[in-house]
């Protein structure tokens, strides 16, 4: 009688595991497309504005600049001149009706700004992208002295790249440019690594932007 054969055994292959979502090369490249992206559209035109800058900033020497001057002459009147008998601080600001006088007659808004006292005279300072302002009145005669200085677009934003007399507005407008820039950055620098097997020429080039002005500045800075 013949016997049948023993049934052939099967070892059943585990199943592999799946990746965790944070060790998937798909999920890291999503969000490094994406924050990259995002930081680039943030940047972008500050990005412009400041690279145009920093080539009118290199050559600034070359660019020539008429500066344009406009003087003022005005009189304080007598109620608002007594305001100005009583002095807070050596830089206390002006009274608000002196300030709302001096701009609705010059033009120039000196509210809130610090003045300099002295014995028979007010100064306020009113430096501005691009120019230069200040006012002055005569504490006894209230003749008020003003001037503002113009110098010119090109000034005006060469003064937004070095954030010069431009407020705490734009202060926080470049400390988040900058921001979004460090990010733009290095998100790129992360994709470019993902993305290198196939491109041999991605490390020779990024050790180029690096070694270039290294040498530049070890050979020729001094």
């Amino acid at each position: 009688m013949n016997q049948s054969p023993d049934p052939v055994s099967f070892t059943a292959r585990p199943k592999p595991r799946a990746r965790p979502w944070y060790r998937s090369r798909g999920w890291w490249l999503k969000q490094l497309h994406g924050w990259h992206w995002m930081s680039a559209a943030v940047s972008m035109i500050g990005l412009l504005l400041f690279a145009a800058t920093g080539i009118t900033l290199n050559h600034a020497a070359t660019i020539g600049a008429a500066p344009q001057i406009r003087e003022h002459k005005a009189q304080l009147s007598t109620p608002l001149l007594a305001q100005l008998a009583r002095q807070a601080s050596d830089a206390a600001p002006l009274p608000a009706g002196v300030a709302d006088d001096i701009r609705r007659q010059t033009g120039l808004d000196a509210a809130g700004r610090p003045g300099e006292w002295s014995e028979g005279e007010v100064y306020v300072a009113l430096p501005r992208p691009g120019g230069d302002a200040w006012v002055s009145i005569d504490r006894n005669t209230g003749a008020i002295s003003a001037e503002l200085t113009d110098r010119g677009w090109i000034s005006y934003a060469n003064d937004l790249h070095k954030g010069r007399n431009t407020g705490g507005a734009w202060s926080w407008f470049i400390d988040i440019f900058a921001g979004a820039c460090i990010l733009f950055t290095l998100t790129g620098l992360f994709l470019l690594y993902m993305h290198s097997k196939p491109r041999p020429l991605t490390w020779p080039l990024v050790g180029l932007g690096l070694l270039a002005p290294l040498l530049i500045l070890f050979f020729f800075v001094h």
